[in-house]
């Protein structure tokens, strides 16, 4: 329980506290929850891009592991959009996780080219394939794992630590996927903390401003310095600077566009 004195102050997972009490966790046992140290890394999201309420996920979050399968459902670009848009605004290291290798593995190149210039990392995992790769990735971190529902997040979760039994469904005839994960728990790896999430539906990203996430991109950030007050570097503004970058055959360098398909992520579902 919450000490009074806290007020209406959030608690969510991944939060470092100070409890008072007794915390031995012993049946009949009390302890309250008296300080909540100063967050890192908060994984934020709106219900959608109209609502300004915001609503942290985890708190003092190393790594965002976006998971999205290869194929039932199938990949969808629009969301992982938006999930980069979340890490890049709060600093978070965001690790593009592709499931279902196995029975999805033609798509794989078309993610990874539609990615490469974000220098995103990728991991593939299959049903029946080692996933010494994504412990790599895992250790010695906070890792929360967030994606649609039916992608496999706690599939991998019960995988990565054996006695997890977290709830998992099948696939609708739809293509989408059951919701199973009803609350966001944290678990214990050999080396650090993995998150896994209820499935989501949407991500609204009413917090996230054109001007935070142009930080992700520094080298176009040097650029935007030249544009006018108030420009919110679209393209739809004839004076934003960003347009000047453009070739001799007056082509956007592919930074710009992707920078602008994650701006419009930001208002499109």
């Amino acid at each position: 329980m919450r000490a009074r004195e806290l007020g209406r102050k959030s608690i969510v997972v991944g939060d470092n506290v100070a409890l008072v009490g007794d915390t031995s966790g012993k049946d009949g046992t009390l302890a309250r929850i008296v300080r909540v140290a100063p967050r890192h890394g908060q994984l934020r999201r709106t219900a959608d891009d109209d609502d300004t309420t915001e609503r942290i996920i985890v708190a003092n979050v190393d790594q965002l592991v976006i998971v999205a399968s290869l194929t039932d459902p199938p990949p969808r670009t629009g969301f992982i959009d938006r999930c980069l848009v979340a890490a890049y605004d709060a600093d978070i290291s965001p690790l593009l996780c592709l499931t279902k290798s196995d029975i999805g593995h033609d798509t794989i190149p078309q993610i990874r080219q539609y990615y490469d210039d974000l220098d995103v990392e990728m991991v593939t995992c299959g049903r029946n394939t080692p996933l010494e790769t994504l412990s790599k990735y895992l250790s010695g971190k906070l890792s929360v794992m967030i994606g649609h529902s039916g992608v496999g997040k706690s599939t991998l979760v019960n995988r990565l630590v054996p006695g997890a039994d977290r709830d998992v469904g099948d696939v609708s005839a739809i293509g989408k996927g059951r919701h199973t994960s009803t609350n966001a728990v944290a678990l214990p790896l050999e080396d650090g903390w993995v998150v896994d999430t209820p499935g989501v539906r949407s991500f609204g990203l009413a917090h996230v401003s054109a001007d935070s996430l142009l930080h992700s991109f520094g080298d176009l950030a040097d650029v935007a310095t030249q544009c006018p007050r108030g420009c919110d570097h679209t393209g739809n503004n004839d004076d934003c600077a960003l347009d000047s970058l453009r070739r001799d055959d007056a082509t956007l360098p592919q930074r710009l566009v992707t920078y602008r398909r994650l701006l419009h992520s930001t208002t499109n579902q």
